[in-house]
């Protein structure tokens, strides 16, 4: 076995992580002073995964064996503030900053005495072996162990051997149905490492499938942050969770994509969730291209996820015409219930379903601008941000360019070739400075002072006409404070605002 410790360490300069090597020097410095009381200290769990893969992790787990809770306390204490957050649950959390954490814990057993993920016992025992402690872990990556003082791995159920293998198993088929957010798991463990789930195990994961009602929403959203944010590839842990059955119990929504056909003239890659795993996987590339932190990040995903939603409901619209208000809008309720079944916030919420109500948006103004002759109007450009916010038209291009890509064989993000209808729409949204936000007002609240109108709710309805008529007839500031200019009240400057809107042609 090659030295992880010095590998790692190695490795976190290589990629510019070295502000995880504080924390794993405490690491060390606890594992040297839990050894010199008569006692000894274990890396487990996922960080020691990652270690082998040359990844890096910001969470450590440090297992501390034949020592009693308060010998630990107390050695933990020399190297950090505990954190209140864990300690009910015997485990002592050391923060650094930026999610870089050292969880420090005993061995224990957990027992299962009720439905949910609370419902279990949970006892210390300083003086459990090895192997019975990682007997209660998930899966057989996630067993190992690993001294990092003396540079030792204990692999008790050979997980090293199916990481390799790029296997996933179950470890112990007794105590592993006792949590069946380990199902959920399963999915992302899949899509971050490509993994196969061995036989057996599935069986297992499907036995357990009735009991994902028990679970929170909030562990169900950290789940599927892991599998959009941390996967190469998360096509790969959607298709084991449709595979698996997962989404016949949770998260119905998805299941409409699998049965819903697309005329293959458009779509030659297949039906609606062939299309959706191609996108979702350009997806994940665009958002690293990018570099957007991990909030807009998991909004563009799960817009793309949800972005053909509505398709089920539709089976007239083509690609090349302009979308239907009523195409637009079927896909809504579905989107809305898929993120209400995994718990997103309103932030997400506020985003994602303007996204996937306008991802064809881009495609029918470039057609009508390019094929059709037709001229799209600066309003038209300021109309879509409108819509859109608080999501925007740089995230929407996004979007489109992934449905773009998941169409037929045109999965290559190419870094020369530019996604000609995502640059043509960005250049004009930018000349309007509306590419990541909404149009500001036309006319302010302090142009109607200085008219002498008294500030009131009128005010709102006034600016509301005068940004319509620049949307839609294409007016001009001064045209519409000339408008205006004679009216004694507010009443009337509202009055003539909507004649000139309904008197004016569209230009």
């Amino acid at each position: 076995m090659i030295n992880l410790t010095f590998e790692y360490i190695k490795k976190l300069k290589k990629l510019g992580s070295e502000n995880l090597t504080p924390a794993y020097k405490i690491v060390l410095k606890i594992a040297k002073a839990a050894k010199g009381t008569g006692g000894s200290a274990f890396l487990v769990g996922g960080c020691v995964r990652d270690m082998i893969l040359g990844q890096t992790s910001k969470d450590f787990d440090l297992e501390v064996y034949k020592l009693q809770p308060q010998e630990v306390e107390k050695i933990v204490k020399q190297f950090g503030k505990i954190s209140d957050v864990g300690k009910s649950f015997g485990i002592l959390k050391i923060s650094f900053g930026e999610g870089i954490e050292i969880d420090v814990s005993l061995p224990r057993t957990d027992s299962k005495i009720g439905a949910g993920h609370k419902g279990f016992d949970v006892n210390t025992d300083p003086y459990m072996s090895l192997d019975e402690a990682a007997s209660r872990r998930d899966f057989t990556i996630n067993s190992m162990a690993f001294d990092p003082l003396t540079d030792k791995l204990y692999d008790p159920f050979n997980g090293l051997k199916d990481l390799n293998k790029k296997i996933l198993r179950v470890t112990n088929h007794e105590t592993f149905g006792d949590d069946p957010l380990r199902v959920l798991r399963a999915l992302q463990f899949v899509a971050r490492f490509e993994l196969e789930i061995e036989q057996e195990s599935k069986k297992i994961i499907q036995g357990m499938l009735p009991q994902l009602k028990e679970l929170p929403k909030e562990r169900i959203l950290e789940e599927w942050k892991k599998l959009f944010l941390k996967s190469e590839k998360p096509s790969a842990g959607l298709s084991a969770g449709m595979e698996l059955g997962v989404f016949k119990e949770i998260h119905k929504e998805l299941l409409t994509l699998l049965y819903t056909p697309q005329d293959s003239l458009w779509h030659p890659e297949g039906n609606v969730w062939i299309h959706t795993l191609k996108c979702i996987d350009c997806a994940i590339k665009i958002v690293k291209r990018e570099s957007l932190g991990d909030k807009i990040a998991f909004v563009i995903m799960l817009a793309v996820l949800c972005h053909d939603l509505g398709k089920p409901f539709t089976t007239t619209v083509k690609d090349d015409r302009i979308v239907s208000p009523e195409h637009e809008n079927a896909g809504e309720k579905p989107t809305r219930a898929f993120l209400n079944s995994i718990g997103a916030d309103k932030f997400t919420k506020s985003k994602v379903i303007p996204l996937v109500k306008n991802h064809l948006s881009p495609f029918a103004l470039y057609d009508s601008e390019f094929k059709r002759g037709e001229k799209i109007t600066d309003g038209t450009i300021r109309r879509l941000a409108t819509r859109l916010y608080p999501a925007t038209i740089y995230e929407l291009i996004l979007i489109a360019e992934a449905d773009y890509l998941g169409k037929g064989n045109r999965t290559q993000i190419r870094k020369t070739k530019k996604f000609k209808t995502g640059q043509w729409l960005l250049e004009r949204s930018k000349t309007l400075n509306v590419q990541k936000d909404k149009p500001a007002d036309i006319i302010q609240g302090k142009d109607l002072i200085a008219k002498n109108f008294t500030p009131s709710k009128n005010f709102g309805v006034i600016i509301h006409l005068a940004n319509k008529l620049r949307d839609e007839k294409n007016f001009t500031k001064e045209q519409i404070l000339k408008i205006i200019a004679d009216c004694d009240n507010e009443d009337s400057a509202i009055n003539k605002l909507d004649i000139n809107l309904k008197m004016n042609k569209r230009k």
